[in-house]
């Protein structure tokens, strides 16, 4: 198991390292919080793409989003807090609280979007079927 951790930790750093290389080879000078906010919230988003069609295919009835976003929200915040206590492990960054909430609010963001997108596209929907 200890290897096991240690593997995704060192997996996390060489993510950690490139995410930052990129950031400086493109200036683009993103903050830590403004990284944390987009990366977790894209990996948010990839996986409720990933785990949706998985619990649809499960389930049999109308709350299947509801559980999907239960499911992934759980998962952002167990992956914010690995990805903290990697950095510390690592010493590659500062171990914050903050940088939890934020990257967790990437995810709360994105999905609000998403959201509201499938809102409008459902509503469309029901309006050309009548």
């Amino acid at each position: 198991m200890t290897e096991f951790l240690y593997f995704i930790i060192e997996i996390i750093f060489k993510c950690h390292e490139k995410l930052l290389s990129l950031n400086d080879a493109y200036e683009y000078n993103f903050t830590d919080k403004e990284l944390h906010f987009l990366i977790i919230g894209i990996i948010g988003m990839v996986m409720i793409f990933v785990i949706y069609p998985i619990f649809k295919w499960l389930a049999e009835n109308d709350f299947i989003m509801t559980i999907t976003w239960i499911y992934v929200f759980t998962l952002i915040i167990v992956l914010t807090f690995a990805i903290e206590i990697g950095q510390k492990v690592s010493n590659t960054g500062s171990m914050e609280f903050a940088d939890i909430m934020f990257g967790v609010a990437g995810f709360l963001v994105m999905f609000f979007i998403f959201a509201v997108c499938r809102a409008i596209v459902h509503w469309i929907i029901r309006l050309f079927r009548r």
